[in-house]
């Protein structure tokens, strides 16, 4: 991580919960799993149905523990910190299995502890290990994430930054009211509530915008922009960058000096208290990311995804973590890259969306590689909902998937209703990656590559005494292997 996302006075804290977390972890064994992802991706159903499946005997072939029979008992146990909400499993798995709709987003963070009592694979492992692990996953929204590169830019950066993205492509039109009046504002001017706080509704519709289902950008701080929460109407959120700021200080008293002012405050009492508190303190880390409605928003959502990917492995204190080290220091040892919603697609095209993924975030990989953090990347879907099938067009088989659209999606100018079943051709990704960026380039506006439409959750049958059978997923086992299975050895 660069140095300067942290002050002495963070590092000492983090090495004293380093330490602190160390000797508790030689009594009670723990691993801290930060689960995030970039909007719509899908994480309270990422973490409802990893839950659910091993709580419920799944099938998770690929979590070797779980698949040799060494794992005995999973339960659900108080979690450690008691000042951070509780992650509601039992109702989003309500939402799920028994309503059959998604549950809400993730609007803040929120943490669960799943305890597993386990025998380990070596002779040495049962004779030394207490054979139990806590996984306290940590569920925090993108947004946030997104915000850690404000640790390390002073007002005028962060300004020059935004104003500059938002000049270009199709964020233009849609900052075009922001922009109009921020060209109409002296920064040197006496400070005025009243143009703070019209400046700071602009750019928030401006952030809402980019955000839309329409345009699916992804590089959207300062976050809490779009999920105040009870923040709402302070000064840490009635701020705005600003545009052509002269260079040196702002004169006391100015418009600019109150929004440097309150940006401060909002890296001092938003973003600097969940990198320490949380963010700071995780083990290991899986990002979803919802690339199929990128691509199917064009060159410009991709590139932005993109983006935000590389702002997103910056802010990771990433690197394997020796015997010592680990008395002094946290840091993320293994990553997991996901891009969701894979049963959109018929199994074919799934190493296809891998390989698309891995070259967004290519460069940034490389450049935290060398610290010897592990990142794998996969294509999954938390829950399933569709399956797939085969159909005769044009006298050749055309692979199909299955499954009942969302009430009001609408295929080929027919609207769904939210019960009914169709089949679709979702559309093939090229074998090649850069060919999908090349095509997107050249694609006319508004024109989609894939045919892409929200399903509901599946109909999940229940066995006589009740009991809701596991959720279906896609390669769920092999991301919680990844993540914990060394730890299971």
């Amino acid at each position: 991580m660069p140095p300067s996302l942290t002050t002495l006075t963070d590092e000492a804290l983090l090495a004293l919960d380093a330490l602190t977390g160390r000797a508790t972890n030689l009594v009670n064994p723990s691993i801290r799993l930060g689960v995030t992802g970039l909007s719509r991706a899908g994480k309270t159903v990422f973490i409802s149905s990893l839950v659910h499946n091993l709580l419920n005997g799944g099938r998770l072939p690929l979590f070797e523990a779980g698949r040799s029979g060494r794992v005995s008992k999973i339960r659900l146990e108080p979690q450690p910190d008691d000042a951070v909400p509780r992650f509601q499993y039992e109702d989003h798995i309500r939402a799920l299995v028994a309503d059959r709709v998604w549950p809400d987003s993730t609007r803040a963070i929120s943490q669960l502890r799943l305890t597993l009592e386990y025998e380990s694979a070596s002779g040495w492992g049962r004779l030394f290990s207490p054979g139990k692990l806590s996984i306290d996953i940590v569920d925090y929204p993108g947004e946030w994430l997104l915000d850690l590169p404000l640790l390390a830019q002073d007002y005028r950066t962060f300004s020059e930054k935004t104003v500059a993205l938002a000049s270009s492509g199709i964020r233009a039109e849609l900052a075009r009211d922001w922009l109009a009046l921020s060209a109409t504002v002296d920064p040197a001017a006496d400070a005025s509530e009243a143009t703070a706080r019209a400046l700071a509704e602009a750019f928030t519709a401006y952030l809402r915008a980019c955000k839309s289902d329409e345009r699916s950008l992804s590089t959207l701080p300062p976050g809490r922009f779009l999920m105040p929460g009870d923040l709402e109407g302070s000064p840490a959120l009635t701020f705005a960058p600003l545009p052509d700021l002269a260079k040196g200080n702002p004169a006391r008293g100015s418009l600019q000096a109150m929004m440097e002012r309150r940006y401060e405050a909002y890296k001092s009492h938003v973003v600097r208290p969940f990198f320490r508190e949380h963010f700071a303190r995780l083990d290991r880390q899986i990002v979803l990311i919802d690339a199929l409605q990128a691509i199917n928003r064009g060159a410009e959502a991709v590139h932005d995804l993109e983006r935000a990917l590389g702002d997103v492995l910056d802010c990771f204190r990433a690197g394997s973590n020796s015997f010592l080290s680990s008395f002094v220091t946290r840091r993320i040892d293994r990553i997991v890259i996901a891009a969701t919603k894979a049963d959109h697609l018929h199994h074919e095209s799934h190493p296809r969306l891998e390989a698309v993924t891995r070259r967004l975030v290519e460069r940034a990989i490389e450049r935290i590689g060398m610290s010897g953090a592990g990142i794998e990347v996969m294509a999954l879907a938390s829950v399933r909902a569709t399956r797939e099938a085969t159909v005769k067009h044009g006298g050749e088989d055309l692979p199909v998937i299955v499954g009942v659209p969302m009430a009001g999606e609408t295929i080929n100018g027919e609207t769904f209703d939210g019960e009914r079943k169709t089949a679709i051709f979702p559309g093939d990704l090229p074998k090649n990656p850069d060919s999908l960026f090349e095509a997107l380039e050249s694609a006319p506006e508004g024109e989609h590559l894939l045919n892409f439409v929200r399903f509901r959750p599946p109909h999940i049958e229940e066995t006589g005494g009740g009991l809701k059978l596991s959720v279906p997923h896609i390669r769920l086992d092999r991301a919680l292997q990844y993540l914990i299975g060394d730890r299971l050895a």
